[in-house]
């Protein structure tokens, strides 16, 4: 987590201390009681409310009937329920659809992010963002390559789910009882580099009042930010994907720069209390991005396995998706299914990502949208701290 992170006040208390309204899109169920408790109103009003916002897809309060009039009446001028602003679309011929969104009111298009949408028979799949770029920097990825500009609040985190769902339903594109029946954050940023925010979306998205998802069905992916990793166990505990692309820290070091700061021995350890405990089918998703030359020899497959012997995991292999300036090239397919093959070989569950979205950008690290801020941040330049006591979104 940033320094500013540790330190940032909560929605409610940002909005109260400048006089605006408070976004209800960042309150889960608690803060939300919370919020209509300090303004002399029952709790109960929170599970009315989420119903509207979030089964039924409302957002005018005086559309919703079940409360008093009175209080539809008070409700604009203390709250308001505000998703992103669309700036652009587009649609990939293998129906994959990006958005990119402004979390600003003056549509500033230099500090947007991108959300995406994915389709497939049996799922459908949104990637959010928890971040406006990325402090990382991981060598591979166009979104680290930004920097920082700031972290998402939750509103603007739930705010993304929001309008995909209802733009989705809208045009009748419906899986079971949604539109969306798995969320990944994947997108900009990190996710654990943004707990505070991203603890009460998380708590969103698995209540019955909220998205109703289950816990497998919600994937948290992270660069091994370690202490994080055990307090979101804690927390919410939902699907763990990790970026590790590498076997060894030397090349690691390189590709993923906070292994510097988490070395692998720390992350498999911090993976390894994750499922702990837990049902027998558990399991972390390792994320390996192949680079041509750079990762994908029979000798990394090999330290890989190694790596991975007697863990319960997954690996997904993602070939990489080029972008302009990376300097890094897909591997060849016969290299691919070798480096795979290998995994299979000795033990190791195994899957290629097949690339969608790759013809408007959005494929896996090419996610970038556009920040000009003067304020950018890299890894080297953001000092990472531990709250000590339990994120408290109200």
């Amino acid at each position: 987590m940033t320094e500013a992170s540790v330190h940032e006040p909560t929605e409610p208390t940002r909005a109260a201390a400048s006089g605006a309204r408070v976004n209800l899109f960042g309150l889960d169920r608690e803060a939300m009681a919370a919020f209509f408790r300090s303004h002399g109103e029952s709790a109960f009003r929170a599970k009315q409310v989420m119903q509207w916002i979030y089964a039924r897809g409302v957002t005018d309060f005086a559309a919703m009937t079940d409360l008093s009039k009175k209080l539809r009446d008070r409700l604009p001028t203390i709250a308001e329920i505000r998703p992103p602003t669309k700036i652009r679309e587009q649609a990939s011929a293998d129906g994959t659809r990006k958005w990119l969104l402004a979390v600003t009111e003056d549509l500033d298009p230099d500090n947007a992010i991108e959300a995406v949408y994915i389709p497939e028979p049996d799922r459908a799949t949104l990637c959010i963002s928890s971040q406006i770029g990325c402090a990382l920097d991981c060598s591979f990825c166009a979104t680290g390559k930004q920097g920082l500009n700031r972290n998402l609040t939750t509103a603007e985190i739930i705010g993304q789910v929001w309008m995909s769902e209802h733009d989705l339903r809208a045009e009748g594109r419906v899986h079971g009882d949604r539109a969306l029946s798995n969320i990944v954050f994947m997108g900009m940023g990190e996710p654990l580099a943004n707990y505070r925010a991203v603890v009460p979306a998380i708590r969103i998205l698995l209540d019955d009042y909220g998205f109703g998802l289950s816990k497998r069905r919600v994937t948290v992916s992270t660069s091994g930010m370690v202490p994080f990793m055990d307090r979101l166990r804690e927390e919410v505990d939902v699907a763990l994907a990790v970026s590790l692309h590498a076997p060894t820290d030397a090349l690691r070091d390189e590709l993923v720069p906070i292994n510097r700061k988490y070395p692998l021995a720390e992350l498999m350890g911090a993976c390894d209390r994750y499922v702990a405990g837990k049902e027998r089918r558990a399991h972390v998703v390792y994320e390996y991005v192949l680079l041509a030359g750079v990762n994908d020899t029979p000798a990394h497959a090999k330290s890989l396995a190694a790596l991975l012997r007697d863990r319960p995991a997954k690996v997904n292999l993602i070939p990489f998706n080029p972008f302009e300036g990376s300097g890094y090239e897909r591997p060849a397919e016969d290299r691919i299914r070798a480096f795979q093959d290998t995994l299979h070989g000795k033990g190791v569950r195994t899957t290629v990502r097949r690339t969608r979205g790759d013809d408007i950008d959005a494929a896996c690290g090419q996610l970038v949208g556009r920040v000009a801020s003067r304020q950018k941040r890299h890894f080297r330049d953001v000092p990472i701290r531990v709250e000590s006591k339990r994120a408290n979104p109200a």
